[in-house]
């Protein structure tokens, strides 16, 4: 093979090899590319807030009784208890919304010179509560307030402060958990058109913790937050999503 020829194929096979690797790196970089897009994706936390309001309150009242002897302290304790309950049934609420608890019954150590309490029993206390379930949460709330007039009755009713809840949590979290995974794809996509992009599919969504606060509270809590002081309450739903970039 004459020198003329062997260059022409050498020339050919010069250009087949710089092809190849040009061609190759095209490829890389297209794939890097679309590997690259392909990985891009934005997390955003969407929520719902909405004002709730109890539609069910607990309230314990009770009275504590104390005497040298067991009998005498429960025959105040048997005078008490009733005169409770009649008050609350003078104050319109019914007898099936009440329920009277057993007696605790607590022995009364003595104690020597130096205030150490010593093994004698000098008397008994005796306790007892009613505790009220209603829906109608106003008005035991009011009623909760006023107890306290049994004191000048020569009853010394301890009251405890009303718990109030919302009964329909459950329907109300799956409507407001639609609603904050509608504001989280509203959040991506302003966050996307900003720069020009768009979304796509839900790479991923979690559901946060519910918060049930006082109204107009900015507490949370990383476990959650239900109120139960207050009748009126701020209920908010979170989701966490992540949206694939187009």
């Amino acid at each position: 093979m004459d020198a003329e020829k062997k260059g022409y194929l050498f020339n050919i096979g010069t250009s087949l090899a710089a092809g190849l690797i040009i061609s190759s790196m095209i490829m890389g970089w297209s794939y890097k590319a679309s590997k690259k897009s392909a990985d891009e994706a934005i997390t955003v936390t969407g929520s719902a807030k909405r004002r709730i309001k109890s539609d069910l309150v607990l309230w314990n009242a009770g009275v504590t009784e104390e005497a040298p002897a067991l009998t005498d302290a429960y025959k105040k304790l048997s005078v008490s208890i009733p005169r409770i309950k009649q008050y609350l049934l003078d104050k319109g609420i019914p007898e099936e919304q009440m329920v009277v608890s057993s007696i605790t019954t607590t022995q009364l150590k003595g104690h020597d010179k130096d205030g150490n309490e010593t093994a004698e029993i000098v008397g008994y206390s005796l306790s007892q509560g009613i505790g009220v379930r209603s829906t109608d949460v106003e008005k035991i709330g009011q009623i909760a307030r006023e107890a306290t007039e049994l004191i000048n009755q020569g009853i010394l009713i301890q009251s405890e402060a009303p718990h109030y809840y919302y009964t329909q949590i459950g329907d109300l979290k799956i409507e407001m958990l639609g609603e904050a995974a509608k504001d989280a794809k509203e959040r991506a996509d302003r966050i996307a058109q900003s720069t020009g992009n768009s979304i796509g599919a839900v790479r991923s969504a979690k559901m946060g913790v519910l918060q049930i606060t006082a109204a107009d509270s900015t507490d949370v809590s990383d476990y959650g937050v239900y109120d139960t002081s207050t009748i009126e309450k701020d209920m908010t739903a979170v989701v966490n999503a992540s949206f694939a970039v187009d």
